[in-house]
């Protein structure tokens, strides 16, 4: 069934402001043990709302989910990474309000809590404590499959921004050993069915990546090694998940060559890739209603969604 752009705002709102009659939103903490690598600090988590829904000094990762009616579930699932340098998080501009618009399509929206890596209350290896969050988040929801209406093998990530590179990092390394198991939900694989990267950081070298992400995830000067690893177009296998992909042109703070990098290394492994590039936007434009360019956007995703093999 084809959409019309105006068709495709309206749904966007449906799912915005009607949700609350079909959704059910439960907030999960992720880890039913003990945090890993974290000790207690002096440090608060900090919640701003000038603009939106911004958190900082993120101290217990959750999970929220929004699941859409029975009867308009179609078995999906999107596991939501909000952006924010890596210094914050975005939640309900590229988080909640994401997970209503996905339910107004009978797609499950999951938005993560994550920690962030300049944390005070970090004990090590502050580059892994977002992965850890994301490995657990999608193994907690499909460990929930069946109690959410969700099907184990329909459960896929979607990040913007830092957002993006934390689910770029875990499209490409959901099999590392990065905490020890907790419980049984710690059994079941953590590797994406799918992925969306809208406006994503997607590699760590200093001539394309985004510095202020690149600086709160590894530090100023990161060895070879460690922007290798961490950069997620050459981690890619035959193996990664098939992936849609979108950017603006004129992103002055996320290069859209992130984006192109991606899709080159996808291409070359043979997965699966969509990708659209728009000559403007900018970055960080959510759902981007306002703008007559890309509000059209979404109706994109959605039709990548209904025709994943």
């Amino acid at each position: 069934m084809k959409y019309s752009k105006h068709t495709s705002i309206f749904v966007t709102l449906i799912g915005l402001f009607t949700m609350s009659l079909s959704a059910q939103d439960t907030i999960m903490p992720l880890w039913s043990k003990k945090i890993p690598n974290q000790k207690p600090s002096n440090e608060k988590e900090k919640i701003e709302t000038e603009r939106f829904k911004w958190i900082s000094n993120v101290q217990e990762p959750t999970i929220e989910v929004y699941l859409p009616t029975k009867s308009n579930a179609n078995g999906q699932a999107m596991v939501i990474f909000p952006g924010g340098g890596y210094y914050g998080l975005a939640y309900d501009w590229e988080g909640i309000d994401m997970a209503k618009a996905l339910n107004s399509r009978g797609v499950a929206g999951i938005v993560v809590k994550y920690r962030l890596p300049l944390s005070k209350s970090i004990v090590k290896e502050k580059e892994v404590v977002p992965l850890q969050d994301a490995q657990r988040a999608i193994r907690l929801v499909r460990s929930k499959a069946a109690e959410w209406n969700i099907s184990e093998e329909k459960i896929g990530i979607m990040g913007f921004s830092a957002g993006g590179h934390l689910a770029s990092t875990l499209g490409t390394h959901y099999e590392d050993e990065v905490y020890e198991k907790q419980d049984e939900a710690d059994d079941v694989s953590a590797r994406p069915n799918f992925m969306a990267l809208i406006y994503p950081v997607i590699s760590m070298e200093k001539s394309t990546t985004h510095t202020g992400s690149r600086g709160a995830l590894l530090g100023d000067n990161p060895s070879d090694e460690m922007s290798d690893r961490f950069s997620a177009n050459k981690n890619v296998t035959k193996d990664t998940p098939p992936t849609f992909l979108l950017h603006a042109q004129d992103d002055e703070g996320v290069p859209v060559e992130n984006s192109i990098l991606m899709f080159s290394a996808l291409k070359k492994e043979n997965v699966p890739v969509t990708m659209h590039i728009y000559p403007k936007g900018g970055h960080g434009f959510s759902l981007a209603l306002q703008d007559k360019r890309l509000n059209n956007w979404m109706t994109l995703l959605y039709e990548w969604l209904d025709n994943l093999e």
